[in-house]
């Protein structure tokens, strides 16, 4: 197989070119024939002029790439290595959503030959690729696993907005079904990754390893995130705890702040269902859960009674948030708190003005039923900097009185702006 495809006789599919799928394709482009699928028309027709719809890549990364970009499943058939990115979500219920893994397997699996191998990159509890997705493989293909074709799992480890360690400065997990797959998958991937492969000892390892890197993050910040809402009710900085702690070399300096994003906020839940599943209760990885759903409300409260300790009506007061996206310098607006956020603040009758130039207004629209401002019209009674863009971290005071009403009243919620004892300022 590795010999077919660096001869470029046989091709490689990657299914689901978001933000993961994009940046992998394109790698292996490099060495390999591939072909790109997804089922989006308008981002494919984007990918083919060389712009990427996720605003990650620059137009260079298209450059020298041997790939076809397509919407027809049908253009798979002449690829015999299979990797489905798609993305893996919560619904409302925050259940696992599987529905675009169990269509991309029905896709694949209608297209699926003797020999080929398909490997899963979408972030899932141990056991969903072999209980969940294979069967749907067998059944779409009449074909069995591991005699016809074979399979794997290796999770997605990029971090949108990461411009040091891309896809192939990460160490890559690798997982096969057997022995003899472990070895075609670890070279496959072996040809583009720069950090070196781990090869895990089955699917449901690799697997496990990739729900706890978050689940692991998501505990530390509710932490920090309830140490704030603490230290804020005793009266002093959050920050300052950090560094004085921080001073002692065994300690992690993890920051407060609002967790969102297609990963940190949901991988969790995986997790969870999973244990739930097998009869186990989780209590630590619910509670940090529900703490860091809290902290929008938190904040929200936090501005609302700041308004009332200025003498302001709250239900007359027009508040400006900077920001929407999940984190700083991304277009990604995917599970951003910053939308729970302003709903707690119009919930409270404020008038809620957003601005922010990294997010596409049609999208945020759509998603969250929130209007993006070309720019801010102010006054404002409170100005809220809810995620720590570039463009707002070189913000000087009198850029901030210019939009403010006197007296200035800042929630500054990652503490990027070094404002000393300005009064009326917050951080979280």
């Amino acid at each position: 197989m590795i010999t077919q495809l660096l001869n470029k006789e046989k091709a490689i599919s990657i299914t689901g070119l978001g933000y993961v799928g994009l940046p992998l394709a394109l790698e292996f482009a490099k060495k390999f024939k591939v072909i790109g699928f997804d089922i989006n028309e308008e981002r494919v027709e984007l990918m083919k002029q060389g712009i990427d719809p996720s605003k990650e890549l620059e137009a260079s990364a298209f450059a020298k790439c041997d790939i076809q970009f397509t919407s027809n499943i049908e253009d798979l058939q002449d690829a015999h290595f299979h990797i489905i990115a798609v993305p893996t979500d919560i619904d409302a219920h925050k259940v696992p959503n599987l529905k675009p893994l169990e269509s991309s397997s029905k896709a694949i699996g209608s297209i699926l030959k003797k020999g080929d191998f398909v490997i899963y990159e979408s972030t899932v509890y141990p056991g969903c690729t072999e209980e969940d997705c294979i069967p749907i493989l067998e059944h779409q293909s009449g074909l069995k696993a591991n005699s016809d074709f074979h399979y794997g799992y290796s999770p997605e480890r990029i971090v949108p907005g990461e411009k040091v360690r891309t896809l192939t400065k990460i160490l890559k997990i690798v997982s096969g079904s057997s022995p003899e797959a472990l070895e075609v998958i670890s070279s496959v991937y072996g040809n583009i990754i720069e950090a070196g492969i781990y090869e895990a000892s089955s699917v449901k390892v690799a697997e496990a390893a990739k729900v706890i890197e978050n689940t692991q993050r998501d505990i530390n910040i509710s932490l920090m995130n309830e140490l704030a809402v603490i230290f804020d009710k005793i009266g002093i900085d959050t920050n300052e705890v950090i560094e004085a702690a921080g001073s002692k070399w065994n300690f992690h300096k993890y920051r407060p702040g609002l967790v969102g994003g297609h990963c940190i906020g949901v991988d969790p839940y995986y997790l969870m269902h999973k244990a739930k599943q097998i009869g186990h209760d989780p209590q630590v990885i619910a509670a940090g859960r529900r703490v860091n759903d809290y902290i929008p409300n938190f904040i929200a409260k936090k501005v609302v009674t700041s308004l009332i300790e200025l003498g302001k009506n709250p239900g007359a007061c027009k508040v400006l948030v900077m920001g929407i996206t999940f984190k700083e310098d991304v277009s990604d607006i995917r599970n951003s708190k910053v939308a729970d956020l302003i709903n707690e603040l119009k919930d409270f009758s404020l008038d809620v003005d957003v601005v922010d130039a990294n997010a596409s207004k049609e999208e945020v629209l759509h998603e969250y039923g929130i209007e993006l401002k070309d720019k801010s019209t102010g006054p404002y009674d409170a100005l809220v900097i809810a995620v720590g863009h570039k463009e707002y971290r070189v913000l000087r005071l009198e850029d901030l009185n210019a939009l403010s009403k006197d007296p200035l009243l800042l929630f500054d919620i990652k503490g990027i702006l070094d404002l000393g004892d300005l009064p009326n300022y917050w951080k979280l």
